[in-house]
């Protein structure tokens, strides 16, 4: 009844970009499959993980089988060290939309990286290119210093944007200072006056309703069935083949068991840290939700 109620509203809205969002662990990868099926659609990654080679099982990546199901598009198509940020993901995703459309498929995006989400349906803030020396520079004040000292630069000149992202997301921590020091303007300025107010694709927000304590039990779920499935040795191996700098080695879980591998975290602590920080990272998510419209089922 789910998928019945999705797709008669996605048949009577045949131009709007159907966009499958919520929570990790919620089902996305799920009901998005299934709508490709029902609607003759492919399915558009909107996350920044899965889109890197060999971060697979921490990724949660659709399967073999949910691959076979529906086509998927923006999985698997970059390598570890390659910079792949909101823009250009909104570039990628605009010229599959337009593809897949001309090809008589319906595009469904889907993914939990809500930057992404707002770059690809309302733009971004027109804020300046990366600049690798700003970037190399910053990467030799937090392996000399740590991530708390990158952060502090941050702090001190973009009070707002500090707030906002902590301390360990030293990709975007590093990305909020270059801007301010490219522009001599903090970040959380620019964003502001942008206001994500241009309309790029007329979308329809679907996603699956969770209680708190359901979204817990499958986010402990998730996490305990990653582990038993080589998420350890995914992240050793990642980790000797030189991408202990990709940005994906930031994201929730690849960065606690970097901290176990190091020896930073107990084994009997690895899971639960797992787990609460997924938790926090949920959070931020049902926040982020709470300021659009989405269909909850």
């Amino acid at each position: 009844m789910l998928v019945d109620s999705v797709v008669a509203l996605a048949r009577a809205e045949p131009d709007v970009l159907l966009t499958v969002v919520g929570p990790t662990a919620s089902g996305k990868t799920a009901l998005a499959v299934a709508l490709a099926e029902r609607l003759g659609g492919a399915v558009i990654s909107a996350d920044s993980v899965q889109v890197y080679r060999g971060f697979d099982v921490g990724s949660g990546k659709p399967s073999v089988e949910e691959r076979a199901r529906a086509p998927h598009f923006l999985v698997d198509i970059a390598e570890p060290l390659e910079a792949i940020d909101a823009v250009r993901f909104a570039t990628m995703a605009d010229t599959l939309v337009s593809d897949l459309r001309a090809r008589g498929l319906r595009p469904i995006v889907c993914g939990g990286t809500f930057l992404w989400v707002k770059a690809l349906l309302q733009g971004l803030a027109p804020m300046p290119a990366g600049d690798e020396a700003v970037r190399a520079r910053h990467r030799g004040l937090v392996e000399s210093e740590g991530p708390l000292a990158l952060h502090a630069c941050l702090a001190a000149v973009d009070v707002v944007s500090a707030a906002r992202l902590h301390p360990n997301d030293v990709v975007r921590v590093g990305r909020a200072l270059e801007v301010f020091e490219l522009t001599g303007r903090p970040a959380s300025h620019w964003i502001a006056e942008h206001g994500f107010r241009t309309v790029r694709h007329r979308a329809r927000l679907v996603g699956l309703a969770r209680a708190p304590e359901e979204l817990t039990s499958r986010i402990e779920a998730r996490a305990r069935t990653m582990l038993e499935d080589g998420w350890i040795e995914e992240t050793r191996s990642l980790l000797a083949s030189g991408f202990a700098s990709a940005r994906a080695m930031g994201a929730v879980g690849y960065r606690q068991i970097r901290a176990y591998l190091e020896g930073q975290l107990a084994e009997a602590e690895l899971l639960p840290s797992v787990v609460r920080a997924t938790r926090i990272f949920a959070r931020k998510q049902r926040t982020w939700l709470g300021h659009v419209e989405v269909s909850w089922l």
